[in-house]
């Protein structure tokens, strides 16, 4: 059974100043998840964590892991101007973007971030850019075809839109060498939200060997590679958590058999987590507001895809826990719903649940990375506020709610709206 970070009674102290539905990170579960990152790979002197600002951009929670030697993983001109606004410039800022407009790679270059090149002819777009190449890049790697780990396919990398060849790669190296071009960098995304811990070693093992391989073809000096995000969480209570430090020794030993014997024993190690960093140590909490008997049961939420997007895009699973009722049985079968004008707009389809009674407060696990993030505006929906539940149980909003103010503001430029009342 799935348990929460927050206690019913905590809920209802929160929910009488922040009413529902909101994001809720607990900073407890975050502290303690990157110290064991960190740990994890302690033995690489290197080793750095480019948090995935993409998954939850909030500069409170970034701050957070910042404290612990994260950087930014940044992927647009707004990931960019967040990065700068608290503090994270330099070589702390990995740029992975890809389809780039040549100004995003101005803005990575003026905050002296490490430019992740998705394709050769980007050489030229940062050229055009900045003038000239920095000393210190990256390139992106797609290795094509399926990725296989021992319990099956993993991914799809010959589909994906991101990176290049190997003989890309090698191309790139030479050209961005011959431009002045000093450290180099591999990264690669090879899959998603895996819940094993051989993803990463067996990723690495590629990795490392391209590296060995790029190297000594190009005479380039490859000073880190990035394995980029893809360690995923437990959606559903009967997987397994991901052991960090299982996985930090298997790509210890692979990093020691493939790189050290190379002469590569200096390489730094860098990560782009997110969904890792941050998806269980946040919920989406929501009110049941009203129910319906026709064909099916239906409970409706005042929360909607709008707050969390995953069930509807994806079909993705996402735990509910009914505060109050967690040892009652799990007797009633319910579809739980948003209000959107669009069928897919539900958190749940048949779920067995204990039977819910209006006014009921509804956690929805995991949704601290790629919730709050995704949200849109659609039906005129208004995203929902975040708030922090602190270590020591006190709670402050981190993010408030929009209003329909924010909703409109974009029309500040024409007089049609001139007499709305915001409030």
């Amino acid at each position: 059974m799935k348990k929460t970070f927050v206690t019913k009674e905590k809920l209802e102290e929160i929910v009488k100043q922040y009413p529902t539905p909101f994001h809720l990170y607990d900073e407890k579960g975050i502290r303690a998840n990157v110290k064991e990152l960190y740990e994890a790979f302690s033995w690489n002197k290197g080793y750095k964590e480019f948090f995935a600002v993409k998954a939850t951009p909030n500069p409170f929670l970034i701050q957070i892991l910042h404290e612990y030697g994260c950087g930014c993983d940044c992927s647009s001109m707004t990931e960019l101007m967040l990065s700068e606004a608290v503090g994270i410039v330099g070589e702390d800022v990995m740029f992975s973007s890809n389809d780039t407009p040549v100004e995003e790679f101005q803005k990575a270059a003026e905050i002296g971030g490490i430019i992740n090149l998705d394709d050769i002819t980007h050489i030229e777009k940062v050229e055009q850019a900045i003038g000239h190449l920095p000393k210190k890049m990256c390139c992106r790697y797609n290795p094509g075809g399926v990725f296989r780990i021992s319990n099956g396919i993993m991914d799809n990398p010959g589909d994906a839109k991101y990176g290049m060849t190997e003989e890309q790669m090698q191309e790139a190296f030479r050209i961005m060498k011959a431009k002045g071009v000093e450290e180099f960098g591999i990264h690669a995304f090879l899959a998603s939200n895996t819940v094993t811990n051989e993803y990463y070693p067996m990723l690495s093992r590629v990795l490392f060997e391209l590296a060995v391989r790029l190297q000594q073809s190009t005479g380039v000096k490859i000073s880190f590679i990035n394995l980029s995000g893809g360690i995923g969480i437990p959606y559903r209570p009967e997987q397994e958590k991901n052991d960090i430090r299982v996985i930090g020794e298997g790509v210890r030993k692979a990093y020691e058999g493939i790189l050290v014997p190379a002469g590569m024993g200096d390489v730094a190690l860098y990560t782009e987590l997110g969904r890792y960093m941050m998806g269980p140590y946040g919920c989406l909490v929501t009110t049941a507001i009203n129910e319906k008997h026709t064909h099916k049961e239906y409970i409706g939420v005042d929360a909607c895809a709008v707050d969390l997007m995953r069930p509807a895009m994806y079909g993705a699973y996402h735990h509910i826990t009914v505060m109050g009722k967690e040892d009652a049985p799990c007797d009633h079968t319910y579809d739980v719903t948003g209000s959107l004008c669009e069928n897919n707009d539900k958190f749940a389809i048949d779920r067995q649940l204990p039977q819910i009674e209006m006014g009921d407060l509804l956690v929805i696990h995991d949704t601290g990375a790629h919730g709050y993030s995704m949200g849109y505006n659609y039906n005129g929906k208004l995203k929902s506020a975040e708030i922090l539940l602190r270590e020591d149980g006190s709670f402050e909003m981190i993010r408030r709610a929009e209003t329909p103010k924010d909703y409109f503001a974009t029309f500040d430029f024409c007089d049609v709206l001139k007499n709305m009342k915001w409030q």
